[in-house]
């Protein structure tokens, strides 16, 4: 769990800030919230699969675990909904390039503009996310999930089963 030793003021307010915001102000295709009331660095996010892309119809829960030098350094995004994707790790750890930390990416695959910038937001963050699992072609060239990344390359059509099989049993556990 991400709790700060010396929580800053600056950021508990922004983070305060983007929640209220989120609150009075839905995005279509999420929603976030704290875990626990007490504490602003774990949010609880819930993804609803984009229309028209093999999510579709899917209720993927993740978290949100900020950094006590956010907006800095960017969170870290974790599905607790079993995922299949060439950049979500198998634990669910997300790979994107605006959760990566600022600066020069030592092998060479971003440019530092594309990494975390203090400027981003929850929103931007998940509405990148949604975007991410919008994708027909995921990108395969430095996968998180190399076996996602190679399925997807050899046998597609596997690839898309185990995804729809995923997507439904979210489904099926989001209204247990």
């Amino acid at each position: 769990m991400s709790k700060p030793s010396t929580p800053q003021p600056s950021n508990t307010l922004l983070l305060r800030r983007q929640l209220t915001e989120l609150t009075k102000h839905p995005v279509e295709g999420f929603s976030a919230g704290l875990v626990d009331d007490n504490n602003l660095y774990e949010w609880e996010v819930m993804i609803i699969g984009p229309p028209d892309t093999l999510y579709e119809g899917g209720f993927f829960k993740a978290r949100l675990s900020f950094p006590s030098e956010y907006p800095l350094q960017p969170p870290k995004m974790r599905f607790i909904t079993p995922m299949w994707h060439p950049n979500i790790y198998a634990d669910g750890v997300v790979c994107i390039s605006i959760l990566h930390a600022p600066g020069d990416d030592q092998y060479g695959y971003e440019d530092a503009g594309e990494r975390w910038m203090p400027v981003h937001t929850v929103e931007t963050i998940l509405v990148s996310v949604i975007s991410l699992l919008s994708s027909e072609t995921p990108n395969t060239d430095s996968p998180a999930n190399v076996d996602a990344a190679k399925e997807i390359r050899t046998d597609h059509a596997a690839y898309k089963k185990k995804v729809r099989r995923l997507v439904r049993k979210s489904a099926e556990e989001a209204f247990d």
